[in-house]
């Protein structure tokens, strides 16, 4: 299995990364991104013995797009505390069932139950603050496909903030969703993060397209997404 390799230089590792596959190993032995870029970087690079990498956020199994690993252990700090601190720039687009329309905040207290996450009142014992905010695209049918830009960083925050307000994302079972949408995939695709370089603390963007079988859905207005974040960034910020 390859890796769609976004950027790479002495302290960072940028992927695409494709829906289905876990973000590091777990007991199942199923693929892993850990695992795939470590053995990446010891071939393109020749490393002789180990390979150190950092994993500084993550993404759902079943969700794609762009992340960031850390080459050293000084960067891994650095971008750790870079995402705990909401320094960095992470959009996402979804397409949920239903339909809706302009834009807004979504803020709620969540908490974790083994492998699935509720809403729950502030005052629920282990709840943690959830907001991100949101941009209805485009709609067709009973399908809208929506921007969103995550605040928080929560486990499968955009999964149940949606779904809690009747918007579940296309293909995901566990929160609602009545559709099977790719193979062991949702959609919720990562198009573009946005973090200071752990070393030049330069501002640096990327942006990636979804996997394949999104083709069909929301085309147009999809590739309209991509253009914008990228030249917003580039012409209007002076980032790249």
């Amino acid at each position: 299995m390859d890796l769609d390799v976004l950027f790479a230089d002495n302290h960072v590792l940028v992927i695409n990364k494709q829906a289905g596959i876990l973000a590091q190993p777990d007991i199942t032995g199923k693929p892993d991104i850990l695992s795939l870029a470590k053995r990446f970087i010891k071939a393109t690079c020749h490393k002789p013995g180990g390979v150190y990498l950092g994993l500084v956020h993550r993404l759902d199994r079943q969700a794609s797009g762009v992340m960031v690993l850390a080459r050293t252990s000084k960067a891994a700090s650095r971008l750790s505390a870079c995402f705990r601190q909401h320094a960095a720039v992470k959009k996402y687009m979804v397409i949920v069932e239903g339909r809706c329309s302009g834009s807004g905040t979504f803020s709620d207290y969540i908490v974790k139950h083994g492998r699935t996450v509720s809403i729950v009142p502030g005052t629920h014992q282990g709840a943690r603050y959830a907001t991100l905010n949101w941009h209805a695209v485009a709609s067709c049918g009973d399908l809208t496909l929506m921007s969103v830009e995550l605040i928080t960083g929560r486990p499968h925050q955009i999964r149940i903030q949606c779904a809690h307000r009747g918007l579940p994302l296309l293909g995901d079972r566990r929160y609602g969703s009545s559709r099977v949408f790719g193979e062991e995939a949702i959609a919720l695709h990562c198009y573009m993060l946005g973090i200071p370089h752990p070393i030049s603390r330069t501002f640096q963007v990327w942006t990636a397209p979804p996997p394949a079988y999104w083709r069909g859905y929301f085309d147009d207005a999809i590739n309209g997404l991509i253009k914008a974040a990228h030249q917003g960034w580039s012409e209007g910020s002076g980032h790249s």
